[in-house]
């Protein structure tokens, strides 16, 4: 449901820190574990999540998905291979590798070029694969040949359950829950930040060997610790890496400048999400705010803003929109152009983790759903709730054209293809609640609250 704007979502309403009653500055420590015995701990015996509502899928019209590429290869006249109906050429190219297919075929003629490069083609080809309605939200000029390169390539990694992925625990490195995980480099690097007040840096190229060679060092120059309170949150821009904290910091750092400080942030109230752009880096904290920064100079505060009524538990943003999940059960979109609240949505959870690929923004809540918002012409709108099975708290969420991986308080990260519902093809146990996920190349990261980082690495 969404609510009316009310006069706090006037854009003249920024709160640029200037607070005439400031609240007695709390004690990080005890704020941060009544945050997670409120937020985060285990529901009540015999109350699993609320079966997630399915909404009417549209049906396809008649003939739109025959293959308009049909009438591009002529039958009659024409030695060889091209010589069979298009319907034959499809059937023999879904034997191949999707890239190979797309990168080869058109450099052999031009029927075959025209074939491949035909979306219905691909379209075709991805739901054969998946046999389910795809994608949840599809937009005119869906992306359907890396799409399909993305779900074959998904499909094939955790094929058989994932047997062929290696598994690697790295216990050696934290002596708290680990909170936050992130892949730099392509799967190269990670960063991990726990309740042991470090952030981790670790080369995953040194996977399976001594695990010293894996850890590099922990980021910071103080001597016992990168942070003066449990971390909370990472994000990154290209080489700048950003780690938020319940100390009420924003700490930056230069991985070209192996792993240097560059900056620090000092607010009112715990970092509990972020979002890092070219231009804005966005914090997400305890006391309902939603606060922008210039991290071109200085950082400087560009603007702080009381958007919700809770702590702000999930936020991400990009060239237009500012979008900020809330313990008050609403989300809330901001365009960054006008200035303004675009959106209130009011929800019958509170969302935990988003991931946003335009137009399709999925989020996990507290009652172990996932939600699917569609952007469309700028407004969002909840078009899908899933059950994919966990059993409490979704903590993590990665979701890409063809692959979406979850992690929850229930203690398994599970691995989904994104159909409309998506499909587990392959769930993991843990000893302990997994609290984040991270997925990039062909490494994915979980954080572990048994104080490890739980690592696959997947065929390349």
């Amino acid at each position: 449901m969404e609510l009316p704007l009310g006069p706090c979502d006037d854009p003249r309403a920024w709160d640029y820190d200037s607070d005439p009653d400031p609240d007695p500055e709390p004690d990080p420590d005890a704020q941060a574990e009544a945050y997670v015995a409120r937020v985060l701990s285990p529901p009540k015996p015999g109350l699993g999540p609320l079966r997630a509502p399915l909404l009417p899928v549209p049906a396809a019209s008649p003939g739109a998905l025959e293959p308009r590429a049909a009438s591009k290869v002529s039958a009659v006249g024409v030695p060889g291979l091209l010589s069979l109906p298009p319907e034959l050429l499809l059937e023999i190219c879904a034997y191949l590798d999707a890239s190979l297919v797309l990168q080869v075929l058109p450099r052999v003629c031009h029927a075959l070029r025209d074939l491949v490069r035909d979306h219905v083609t691909w379209r075709l080809r991805a739901q054969r694969r998946v046999r389910a309605p795809y994608p949840v939200v599809e937009e005119e000029d869906f992306d359907w040949p890396t799409a399909c390169i993305e779900l074959e390539q998904h499909l094939a990694r955790w094929a058989e359950d994932g047997r062929r992925a290696e598994y690697f625990c790295l216990a050696d490195g934290h002596f708290a829950s680990v909170d936050s995980v992130l892949l730099l480099q392509g799967g190269a690097l990670c960063l991990s930040g726990s309740r042991d007040r470090n952030v981790n840096l670790w080369d995953l190229r040194q996977l399976g060997t001594e695990p010293s060679r894996v850890l590099v060092k922990a980021l910071g120059t103080q001597p016992n610790s990168t942070h003066k309170g449990w971390v909370w949150s990472l994000a990154a821009q290209d080489h700048r890496v950003c780690s938020g904290s319940w100390d009420s910091t924003v700490k930056l750092w230069d991985m070209a400048a192996d792993g240097q400080q560059f900056g620090e942030i000092k607010g009112k109230a715990a970092v509990l999400c972020l979002s890092y752009r070219p231009d804005i880096l966005v914090t997400g904290t305890y006391d309902k705010k939603v606060t922008v920064y210039d991290p071109r100079a200085g950082p400087t505060l560009l603007k702080s803003r009381r958007l919700h009524s809770s702590a702000v538990l999930a936020l991400l943003a990009d060239d237009r929109h500012i979008i900020s999940g809330s313990e008050d059960h609403t989300l809330v979109v901001f365009d960054r152009r006008a200035n303004s609240v675009l959106q209130r949505l009011q929800l019958d959870s509170y969302l935990l983790c988003m991931s946003y690929q335009e137009p399709q923004l999925w989020a996990g809540d507290n009652q172990g759903l996932l939600h699917v918002f569609a952007n469309r012409n700028g407004c969002f709108q909840l078009v899908r709730s899933f059950n994919v099975g966990h059993r409490s708290q979704i903590t993590g969420i990665k979701h890409s054209l063809g692959a979406l991986y979850t992690t929850s308080t229930d203690k398994t990260i599970r691995v989904h293809v994104p159909t409309d519902p998506p499909k587990t093809i392959c769930t993991r146990n843990h000893h302990n609640v997994l609290n984040g996920i991270c997925a990039e190349g062909n490494l994915v990261v979980a954080a572990s609250g048994g104080l490890s980082l739980e690592v696959w690495r997947l065929q390349a």
